[in-house]
């Protein structure tokens, strides 16, 4: 896995999570879909381009199995100071968003959401496990195993025709319309 062996769940779907009204997810219910988990922030000055891009995104391909998980975070510089509920509606209204807001969660230090943990642990970033900012992208195959990791610089509709690593056949590098196919 890329990273400590201190965490015992081996998917993403072994994992239950509080959605934006705080009522329990059990996330093995994305079992089979290709999921991109994402820690999003209103404030920031990169919210415009990934809200409107994770939509976009979102409406072009969730009939071919893409499903995107938003948790609003406040820890970087504050920029999230919306309660989960209230970032849902901030994204329907806004964004006419449609995929699901969970509940704000930590996603560094020792309060740190499980399956954030768990995401971390399975793919470092450019320095290490530490999420650096708002809007990182972890892209989780149809099995619920981390293929890759992606910082707020990489947008949304790249993921298009960005290039991830094969892990299924050592090929090299596959589109993401490679997982939803």
């Amino acid at each position: 896995m890329g990273g400590s062996g201190s965490i015992p769940q081996t998917s993403v779907h072994e994992f239950t999570v509080k959605d934006s009204r705080g009522r329990d997810v059990d996330l093995s219910t994305y079992k089979g879909k290709v999921l991109i988990v994402v820690n999003v922030a209103s404030k920031c000055g990169h919210t415009e381009l990934n809200y409107t891009q994770l939509t976009e995104l979102y409406a072009k391909y969730k009939e071919h199995g893409l499903e995107i998980l938003a948790f609003p975070c406040n820890q970087f510089w504050n920029q999230e100071p919306l309660s989960g509920e209230e970032v849902e509606q901030f994204a329907c209204t806004r964004y006419q968003a449609q995929f699901p807001v969970f509940q704000k969660v930590k996603v560094n230090g020792p309060e740190t959401a499980p399956v954030y943990r768990f995401l971390k642990a399975s793919k470092f970033g450019l320095w290490g496990p530490k999420i650096q900012w708002n809007f990182t992208k972890f892209l989780v195959d149809r099995d619920g195993h981390v293929i890759s990791r992606y910082g707020l610089r990489t947008y949304p509709l790249s993921f298009e025709v960005y290039m991830y690593e094969c892990n299924f056949c050592g090929c090299g590098l596959l589109p993401l319309s490679f997982l939803l196919h």
